[in-house]
């Protein structure tokens, strides 16, 4: 198994590091890299094995049937991350590629 997140995301984690930072989520920017770094390897590591659920309709802007599921980060108990995925069979692997990333603080309203 195979765990890909499309250059969107990869550009998406990048800028959660300054925004975060900047927003006074975090007092220091190592810090916030943490996090999203923390978040970034979950992903890489654990989709396959995590309960995945079907995305709504709404999230078909990112990839038609896509699948979801979820992510805690560190001991924040306020955020909920959301990994938006489609999975796809290559010379008998499968890869996982991840096309869409948001919290429930920006998509719960659609889940």
């Amino acid at each position: 198994m195979k765990v890909l997140v499309t250059p969107n995301v990869y550009e998406y984690l990048e800028n959660l590091v300054i925004t975060l930072y900047e927003n006074g989520y975090f007092g220091f920017e190592d810090s916030a890299r943490r996090y999203v770094d923390d978040l970034y390897c979950d992903i890489k590591t654990t989709l396959p094995i995590r309960p995945h659920r079907p995305a709504p309709k709404y999230f078909d802007r990112y990839g038609k049937r896509m699948k979801y599921t979820i992510f805690k980060v560190g001991k924040n108990k306020h955020t909920t991350w959301y990994a938006f995925f489609k999975t796809y069979k290559e010379d008998g692997e499968i890869i996982y590629v991840v096309r869409y990333i948001a919290n429930n603080h920006s998509v719960a309203q659609y889940l």
